[in-house]
């Protein structure tokens, strides 16, 4: 899959950044999300880098044949109508493991929204593990991660921090990121 995924990205013009060591574990927070693309493009790269990164889906979605797909690139079904906490859920997941990273789109949508939503900050806090800044910019066609970023546990000052990582980034549809941090 890694040369497939090479080959691909390098047709379409794409290079892939890393700049940081990948830790044992991580959230790997990906932002801009504004295209159903960006999911294409993120895959694609880490499977480039040879790296491997699961994801959270809706569980409507885990029906056959798709369920075999999202389950072997990494999907994690998620039943929100479910009381259990999600962020409870995944913190056990990441103290389970000796090895994992979680893929989390912090604007919830590919939308423009006003607030980006918390749950990759606070699983991060409650597993005890770092957040991967991870991009993707239409503009240079590049994916990557530069930096990881540790939580103080200082919301909004970790939260003006991760934003601010963001402000160059283009996504695909410009007007759905909201770059007023």
């Amino acid at each position: 899959m890694q040369k497939i995924s090479r080959l691909i990205l390098r047709l379409f013009g794409w290079k892939v950044i890393l700049s940081c060591e990948e830790p044992p574990k991580s959230i790997v927070c990906v932002a801009p999300h504004t295209s159903n693309w960006d999911f294409i493009v993120g895959k694609l790269s880490y499977w480039a880098v040879n790296r491997q990164s699961s994801f959270l889906i809706k569980k409507s979605w885990f029906i056959f044949p798709l369920n075999y797909i999202f389950n072997s690139m990494g999907g994690i079904p998620i039943d929100r109508k479910k009381a259990s906490s999600v962020t409870d859920q995944m913190a056990l997941e990441f103290n389970k493991r000796e090895k994992f990273h979680l893929a989390i789109t912090p604007e919830g949508t590919r939308s423009f929204t006003k607030r980006w939503k918390m749950g990759f900050y606070n699983i991060a806090l409650k597993a005890n593990i770092p957040i991967e800044l991870a991009y993707i910019d239409y503009k240079k066609k590049e994916m990557g991660v530069k930096e990881v970023f540790i939580p103080t546990g200082d919301e909004k000052a970790d939260m003006k921090h991760i934003k601010s990582y963001y402000k160059d980034v283009e996504g695909r549809f410009p007007e759905n990121f909201n770059k007023d941090f």
